[in-house]
């Protein structure tokens, strides 16, 4: 009996680790991924077409805020986020002492140079009133773009941290209104043009694609610095996991799909 007793213990014993060994497979081959809904989980849902095809299921889990999915993937539930740019999560690292890093850019949704009173660049005269958004961050994008048109000329020095106080040249003597962003796509009608940012115009019905004078192009340093990135715990930055996630984010499907339903709000960085 003792003997009998035994080789049932080693038969439930061998069961019970090649079941693990079993799920550990299985698990090995779903992504769990946090995201926003909206571009990243719409985005998401083609890619996960394209892991499907290499073996992959992936498994999206929606957020509504920015803070849950970097704490969420720091206590090792999810196996990558997207929703950010890389500024956002170097403070956030910062501040909560997380460990996250980027995999790598997706895409990036440009600040747009809209017609308020005045339609084209040709129409601005001396005197012409810009709305721009008065957050720092923005506020700087604002103004590299109107540097890259040629409005105005900003100190080089001071980049991403620009405010009006760093243009060096404004030969047209452009007035700047700073509003909130929220506020700019309301602000169209009182002023001659108005820098909107990607979300708050595609929320206005205004796509920067088809209705801006001007945006930013994929290769300018605003778009550089802040494209949406995946976000992944440090040292996952190659797994196989990451990988196969990169590889289907920036496969040609998900880029014309990203290309054709957005048509310029939102622009992939491959």
């Amino acid at each position: 009996m003792k003997k009998l007793g035994l080789v049932v213990l080693v038969s439930v014993l061998g069961l019970a680790l090649f079941s693990g060994c079993a799920a550990k497979g299985t698990d090995d081959k779903t992504i769990v991924v946090g995201a926003s809904p909206t571009p990243h989980g719409e985005i998401l849902a083609v890619a996960g077409e394209v892991l499907k095809e290499e073996g992959y299921t992936l498994e999206v889990k929606e957020f509504t805020d920015y803070v849950q999915p970097n704490l969420t993937l720091e206590n090792k539930e999810l196996d990558a986020n997207f929703f950010q740019h890389l500024p956002y999560l170097e403070d956030f690292n910062v501040k909560n002492n997380t460990k996250l890093v980027s995999a790598g850019a997706v895409h990036y949704e440009p600040l747009g140079l809209y017609p308020g009173k005045l339609k084209t660049l040709d129409a601005i005269v001396d005197g012409s009133t810009i709305a721009i958004p008065n957050d720092t961050t923005n506020e700087a994008r604002a103004l590299l773009l109107l540097e890259t048109i040629g409005l105005i000329k900003v100190d080089p020095n001071v980049g991403l941290e620009a405010t009006p106080k760093d243009i060096i040249e404004n030969p047209k003597n452009l007035v700047f209104k700073e509003l909130e962003a929220a506020q700019l796509a309301r602000s169209l009608p009182d002023v001659d043009l108005a820098v909107i940012n990607g979300n708050y115009a595609i929320e206005a019905g205004l796509n920067a694609g088809t209705d801006a004078i001007a945006k930013e192009e994929k290769d300018s340093l605003a778009a550089q610095t802040y494209a949406n990135i995946v976000a992944v715990r440090t040292g996952d930055e190659t797994s196989e996991k990451t990988l196969a996630l990169m590889k289907a984010l920036q496969s040609e499907k998900v880029i014309s799909f990203i290309e054709s339903n957005y048509q310029g709000a939102v622009v992939p960085m491959s």
